[in-house]
């Protein structure tokens, strides 16, 4: 026998341990790091080159460095560099200002817009900047003046002629705008392309404005995307900028230009423009780097490092938000009391263990792993929801020759909880997203009491209704729980939860007190200020329910909130849930866990190949169903 295996005992169920009595002390051995031979040698020859390069930059005298150093502050140098950086700040601010709306337009629904932003895009990017510059120089030899104004009437707001009003500064600025643009709304296209699209539909199930959606939601995540190409092309901008000379335009390089053809050192003199390139080049990349920290929040569990300017950019706020302490000072009183109520809800509902509450298939006495006593969501707020009444009305849907939805029926009572159950493709989810207009029905409509949901009815005919319309309803009647959760990654959890709310109007102290009472409810109280990626699934699934929850929905629709977690964070998911089935609002629960169904539900609906099967209680449709097709299904997930 080894000496190693001398020094393993067994443990009473057989498992091997250390016996530190029988071996030797192993805390004091030294570790020795392995050695990587070629990485020394890359690094001795590395150090070798860059010897060899200083010493022949700054040891060969015909460099010129004494004429480097007179040249490097003088005036016309200075003053040809602050051009050419006015040139790089006016060109990349317009430039970007153009191309946010033209990535937009193209990828807009309409064809004509789209065909309108890609011609711009291949027009601007084809185009040599050199070339476009001659162009807008020499526009007055086509036309001799420019109008603005009101087409096909007399009302003129600027007349005036070409050449005056195209000055070589102007069509610098112009050209480099122009070209700029037209590289920066492809980058921004592609950034805005990048976002998950269940990004946009939480954010459009939340009701936020669609304005909101992009500026909110939408590009904070395409700024990771955009970013690194956008400065590449500010840092290309920066030194296209030099083209200008073709203009007698005297920008940093023209100027140096006309310095070396008059005393001759034409090294010392580009080693000039060299130098000042590089250190404008590293002051973008040092605010790049700055700005892609800052939107790298939430992207990682880790703890993003926070750059000087972003440590001094939080002291400010809060210094402000402490001047503005006493404007919030009620409402935190408020949530205090609330989360007081919660903690004495949830302590007294430990003494009870178990009580008349409890349903069959839970264990008693048992609780989720949570932070404030998950099961007073019952109590205050929850108690008072009035849950609306859904219709669905002879609804089919169809996506190309496949029919997802087949002439579906149904009726869902106020504060009802009902469990769609069926196989993947029997269209569950896509009935679910149908209720708040996520899906567009081909025939027959949706209703929430009484008021049609995503179309205005005259007659026989319904007719869709804006986009603005909709999301409105959202925000009065709906709220959905996704199966993927679709957290907003970039906001805190307290932000993730407040969004909505702050869209619709709601003051932000009073938002922010009711979101930390949600959160104190589903037992996230210590998690308002955490980034989504450092939360565990389960958890992550509950911000989502709070913030379904914040606009107070009339009916709550979660589609298999339970099928993208762990075996062991699902019960967390479905205490909440539970605790919600007894709050009056309607809830409507597309999901595979059966004994769940069981106890939670009043009516189980059995979907197969878009239609219904089967539908009513659970003890009829679980424990004795009619349909051969339920039979099946059941036993294999029995």
């Amino acid at each position: 026998m080894s000496d190693t295996t001398h020094q393993l005992g067994r443990t009473a169920h057989g498992a091997h341990v250390l016996d530190g009595a029988s071996g030797q002390d192993y805390a004091h051995y030294k570790v020795v790091p392995a050695t990587h031979r070629a990485r020394t040698a890359g690094t001795v020859l590395a150090i070798l080159l860059i010897a060899i390069v200083l010493n022949s930059v700054f040891g060969n005298p015909r460099w010129g460095w004494g004429v480097f150093v007179q040249w490097f502050f003088a005036g016309p140098v200075l003053e040809g560099l602050l051009r050419t950086l006015v040139l790089t700040a006016l060109s990349a601010l317009l430039g970007f200002a153009l191309a946010t709306p033209v990535a937009l337009a193209r990828i807009s629904g309409s064809p004509l817009l789209s065909g309108c932003a890609w011609a711009f895009i291949w027009l601007f990017r084809s185009i040599p900047p050199l070339v476009l510059l001659l162009l807008l120089n020499n526009l007055g030899y086509l036309y001799e003046t420019i109008w603005i104004g009101v087409p096909f009437t007399n009302i003129t707001f600027l007349n005036q002629s070409t050449t005056e009003l195209i000055s070589p500064f102007f069509a610098a600025v112009l050209g480099l705008t122009l070209n700029h643009a037209a590289f920066a709304a492809e980058a921004i296209r592609g950034g805005i392309l990048s976002v998950d699209h269940g990004q946009r539909e939480a954010a459009a199930a939340l009701g936020l404005p669609g304005a909101r959606q992009v500026r909110r939601i939408v590009l904070p995540q395409a700024m990771r995307a955009i970013l690194p190409s956008a400065f590449n092309d500010v840092i290309g901008l920066a030194k296209g900028t030099s083209v200008v000379y073709i203009l007698a335009m005297p920008d940093l390089f023209y100027t140096v230009q006309i310095i070396y053809h008059r005393n001759l050192e034409v090294i010392p003199l580009l080693m000039v423009a060299t130098v000042w390139y590089l250190v404008i080049l590293t002051v973008l990349s040092s605010i790049q780097v700055h700005i892609e920290r800052y939107y790298a929040r939430g992207t990682t569990r880790a703890q993003v490092k926070r750059s000087p300017l972003a440590v001094l950019f939080g002291r400010w706020r809060s210094a402000r938000v402490a001047r503005a302490e006493s404007a919030v000072q009620p409402h935190r009183q408020g949530r205090t009391a609330a989360e007081a109520e919660v903690k004495a809800d949830g302590n007294a509902g430990a003494e009870a263990g178990t009580d008349a509450d409890t349903k069959p298939g839970t264990k008693p006495g048992t609780k989720p792993d949570t932070e404030a006593g998950t099961e007073a969501v019952t109590t205050g707020w929850a108690q008072r929801r009035v849950g609306g009444k859904v219709g669905i009305h002879n609804v089919s849907k169809s996506f190309g020759a496949l029919k997802v939805l087949d002439n579906i029926s149904l009726a869902f009572p106020s504060g009802s909880v009902t469990v769609i159950l069926g196989q993947s493709g029997s269209g569950k989810s896509t009935l679910l997203r149908s209720i708040n207009h996520l899906e567009r029905v081909d025939d027959g409509f949706i209703d929430i009491d009484g008021e049609l949901v995503g179309y205005r009815k005259e007659g026989r005919t319904l007719y869709e209704l804006k986009e603005k319309e909709v999301l409105r309803r959202r925000r009065a009647d709906v709220g959905m729980v996704f199966q993927s959760f679709n957290l907003f990654p970039h906001l805190t959890v307290l932000d993730n939860v407040i969004e909505a709310p702050l869209a619709a109007g709601v003051p932000r102290a009073q938002a922010e007190a009711e979101a930390r009472t949600l959160l104190a409810r589903v037992g996230l109280t210590g998690k308002a200020d955490a980034w989504p990626r450092q939360l565990s699934g389960g958890q992550q699934q509950r911000v989502a329910i709070a913030r379904a929850l914040a606009l107070k929905p009339k009916v709550l629709l979660f589609d298999e909130p339970t099928s993208a977690l762990d075996p062991e964070l699902v019960n967390e998911v479905l205490d909440v849930i539970r605790q919600l089935a007894r709050s009056g609002t309607t809830l409507i629960i597309v999901t595979h866990e059966i004994g769940f169904a069981r106890e939670v539900a009043d009516t189980i609906v059995f979907m197969e190949a878009g239609r219904v099967v089967e539908s009513g209680p659970p003890a009829s449709v679980l424990g004795n169903p009619a349909h051969p097709r339920t039979r099946e299904f059941l036993s294999k997930v029995l």
